[in-house]
């Protein structure tokens, strides 16, 4: 089965567009498991156990792990490893290089690490995102317009009439197709995503930036359209509680969520059908 189907087939299933991010700090998590790095992966499975039924896909950011060195790569790849084979995996990394580096580090995600799918930046050029499409049965995930407030500074430039981070879209949905090319749209943009279905009218939107970071479901949910898509929520998820019961308020908030976001598009599909 190739990435794409998966994610259709575990959003149709568990009836959710929600992505968990597991961007699991050592300082923030639950006091009694901070004991060593180890606390980091029983964190993570508590989590996976508590949610995997109700979510179509965890990512994890792998900052948070790299910062450890080795072992902190240990935990990364023993909680992918943990993750139901049937639940839809995305590598937060942000790859980008040339040529033969871009290669290895494809070999790494998908084919030692066996992911699902990648975040990558685009702005070193095409040949650094050719490497990971040669992967046909995996996705990718390009960084067009990201969450953050700096984003500006390059992303909304304007060249020739139009903001830079839809020319990359047009850019990369020249080289690839809508089932494994999706891109990264911050929540924080909602104005932005009309634009963006405008000329990606198919390709999955993987967003950020709801919760902690302020981005509203319903305005980025209008503005998609009902169209494919997965809302990742992190911080306001994972440590929603610090005691005892952390993994199981973190399913009651994930829950909400998935439900929220459900409520929303089938309010759009009412009001647009009427």
């Amino acid at each position: 089965m190739k990435a794409f189907e998966k994610l259709e087939h575990i959003q149709s299933n568990n009836n959710s567009i929600l992505s968990i991010g597991l961007d699991t700090d050592l300082m923030k998590i639950p006091e009694f498991l901070r004991d060593d790095l180890n606390g980091i992966y029983s964190f993570n499975c508590s989590i996976i156990e508590a949610t995997s039924d109700i979510v179509s896909a965890y990512k994890i950011n792998f900052a948070f792990y790299e910062q450890y060195g080795w072992r902190g790569i240990e935990i990364l790849q023993k909680t992918k490893n943990y993750i139901p084979s049937h639940i839809f995996t995305i590598a937060d990394a942000k790859r980008s290089d040339i040529g033969n580096t871009s290669r290895a580090y494809a070999a790494s995600i998908f084919k030692e690490m066996e992911f699902d799918s990648v975040t990558l930046c685009p702005y070193i050029g095409v040949d650094t995102i050719l490497p990971f499409l040669e992967f046909n049965d995996k996705m990718v995930f390009v960084l067009a317009l990201t969450s953050n407030p700096s984003s500006n500074d390059f992303q909304n430039l304007i060249i020739d009439g139009e903001p830079l981070y839809l020319k990359v879209i047009r850019k990369m949905n020249e080289i690839s197709t809508d089932e494994n090319l999706g891109f990264v749209v911050g929540a924080t943009h909602p104005n932005d995503i009309y634009k963006v279905r405008e000329v990606a009218p198919f390709n999955y939107l993987l967003v950020p930036g709801i919760g902690a970071q302020g981005g509203s479901p319903e305005k980025v949910l209008q503005a998609n359209k009902n169209r494919n898509i997965i809302i990742n929520v992190s911080r306001d998820i994972i440590y929603y509680d610090k005691t005892e019961n952390f993994a199981e308020l973190a399913r009651q908030r994930a829950e909400y969520y998935r439900d929220l976001f459900n409520s929303i598009n089938f309010n759009f599909i009412k009001n647009n059908s009427l």
